[in-house]
């Protein structure tokens, strides 16, 4: 078994020193701004909703609440391959996902669909497998 060290100092940065076990030689990698850690450490919002809101390409990576009065509109030709927003429905009954001008399809389904309602305190994820075609997956019916 190989031991591992990580080391952080005062700058940010991290340094990860590997030991293999036959040779026991050190190999250092230098891992530069570590304190924050890497990617999110939570999902950033895009701020809630209360009116009917259509995505757009700054959601990528972020996600919208939607409260009384609120419903989703998911446009084609904005978002690229591998992209993910998430929906947050903050509301005491379900609301709307309009998906009519593009081809989109509930997670584990071929059929596609062009309206969807996310449940009461549900979450969903939207995820572009490109401009033209998503999948969404959660709490949606």
């Amino acid at each position: 078994m190989s031991d591992v060290i990580i080391t952080a100092n005062s700058s940010g940065s991290a340094s990860v020193t590997l030991l293999a076990p036959a040779v026991n030689s050190a190999v250092s990698l230098s891992i530069p701004n570590a304190s924050g850690g890497l990617g999110y450490s939570n999902i950033p919002a895009v701020g809630t909703k209360t009116a009917s809101y259509t995505l757009a390409a700054a959601d990528v990576g972020k996600y919208v609440q939607v409260s009384t009065g609120g419903s989703i509109v998911v446009p084609t030709g904005v978002f690229a391959e591998g992209d993910i927003v998430m929906l947050c429905n903050n509301t005491s009954a379900g609301i709307t996902i309009t998906t009519s001008a593009l081809t989109a399809y509930i997670s584990g389904t071929n059929s596609a669909v062009t309206s969807l309602t996310l449940a009461t305190r549900g979450i969903a994820s939207v995820f572009f497998l490109s401009a033209t075609v998503c999948i969404l997956f959660g709490q949606v019916s």
